[in-house]
């Protein structure tokens, strides 16, 4: 798999939470959170984030957020919640946004660090969109590495 070595920012966020097993439901909150920030004139950085590892966690206790990337003097005042996401050396895979390729990369992307002389560090994965290239069918997932 193709991948490029970033550092991503300090990000503030806005985001809606939802608590349950990871899959399709997870896409209701996407939905939320993209038609609170086109009633708000946001366009920007859409980050999705699945806060537990499954492997490690109930599905019942699993979190995932639908996040949007805000400026620092953005003002929120509604019933969507506020966050900071840490920078730091990532990772960043792109990936054909479709249900199979998203699962194929999820499934090797740990071989793949670990033949690239990469450790994961103690951050969530990300999945991030922007509007070109949703336009054009892709995302990427930013695996947080160990500097």
């Amino acid at each position: 798999m193709n991948f490029k070595v970033e550092t991503l920012p300090n990000y503030r966020l806005a985001y809606v939470r939802r608590v349950g097993p990871y899959g399709s439901a997870n896409i209701e909150v996407m939905e939320k959170l993209k038609k609170w920030a086109r009633e708000k004139n946001l366009s920007s950085i859409i980050l999705a984030i699945q806060q537990d590892n499954p492997e490690t966690t109930l599905p019942d206790d699993c979190r995932f957020d639908a996040c949007i990337v805000i400026s620092e003097d953005y003002r929120i005042e509604d019933s969507i919640c506020e966050g900071k996401l840490a920078g730091g050396k990532y990772l960043a895979y792109e990936v054909k946004h479709t249900a199979e390729d998203i699962r194929e990369a999820y499934a090797n992307i740990f071989i793949d660090l670990q033949m690239n002389g990469y450790q994961i560090d103690n951050k969530p994965i990300l999945e991030r969109y922007t509007e070109e290239m949703v336009n054009n069918h892709y995302c990427e997932i930013c695996v947080p590495i160990k500097a």
